[in-house]
């Protein structure tokens, strides 16, 4: 299974990020800290779920692999890492989720993997962007990274829930994503 996000990026999104990168590398930490928070989470919600278990233990310790890198970053920028900030655009993809105990393993994977999609289109742009060098070399690495995490969020889903009814609640988190997309002000952060 797989899928295309309905609303591509704006160039002015990538703009309003090359403009201040500093700022851009500080909520990129904050992401890659809450991506590995994120998958203890479903860890500490899922026991009973083995195969989700040790994907989202390998999941934890890569996201905070890609934390420690950018601070490293950070650090060598002489930049001092920041306090964490809301993140409108997943806060509002939350708000969509199905509250019932089994929709809501299902909308959380298929959140996660719509998220990891986006992160790829907009690291891959970022590297695009960069010049030749080891940042460069970073972000293309982070965008694959990205794109192996949407794929495994949808392969768990596709091992708990049937096709017939991931499909069509994807298409409806989809276009909300869109929507959510389409509305957020352009700024130096990842979404």
């Amino acid at each position: 299974m797989d899928f295309s996000l309905q609303e591509t990026t704006s160039r002015a999104w990538l703009d309003a990020v090359m403009a201040d990168f500093d700022t851009f590398l500080l909520d990129h930490a904050s992401c890659e800290k809450k991506a590995s928070g994120m998958a203890i989470s479903m860890i500490s919600h899922y026991p009973d779920k083995p195969d989700l278990v040790k994907e989202m233990l390998n999941l934890a310790i890569e996201e905070m692999s890609h934390f420690r890198d950018v601070v490293r970053i950070i650090l060598d920028r002489k930049l001092e890492p920041a306090a964490d900030s809301k993140d409108e655009y997943v806060n509002r993809l939350h708000k969509a989720m199905d509250k019932g105990k089994e929709a809501y393993m299902l909308d959380r994977l298929l959140i996660a993997s719509i998220v990891e999609a986006r992160g790829a289109e907009r690291f891959g742009m970022i590297a695009a962007a960069l010049p030749q060098g080891k940042l460069k070399k970073f972000y293309q690495a982070i965008t694959d990274s990205e794109s192996r995490h949407y794929q495994l969020f949808l392969e768990l889903a596709e091992n708990y829930y049937a096709e017939t009814a991931i499909t069509p609640r994807l298409n409806e988190l989809l276009d909300i994503e869109a929507q959510i997309i389409r509305t957020l002000p352009f700024r130096a952060a990842l979404h």
